[in-house]
């Protein structure tokens, strides 16, 4: 995966800039390229992020973080059963 080009900092600031000019009459696709961003990623940002502060988003990405570790726990330890599982199926076959 390419790393990422903006921080979610100054991801919030460019779409604040983008409302900005949007306000003040200019299209979606203008403003997005005024940013100096795609259009495609100038939604993509907005679906995001859009209407969040740069302590929620902090927040939110914390938290994501989090999730994922937790998710990669689960399936160890669900990969953890499966092999006692099997491993005990196998012994009482043996008796």
């Amino acid at each position: 995966m390419r790393p990422r080009k903006f921080t979610t900092e100054k991801i919030i600031i460019k779409l604040r800039e983008a409302e900005v000019l949007i306000s003040q009459g200019m299209d979606a696709d203008e403003a997005s390229r005024q940013i100096g961003v795609s259009r495609q990623t100038f939604y993509r940002w907005r679906k995001e992020f859009g209407g969040m502060r740069v302590d929620q988003a902090r927040r939110l990405k914390i938290l994501q973080k989090e999730n994922l570790r937790l998710k990669h726990i689960v399936a160890d330890k669900e990969l953890d059963i499966q092999i006692l599982k099997e491993t005990l199926s196998l012994e009482s076959k043996n008796f």
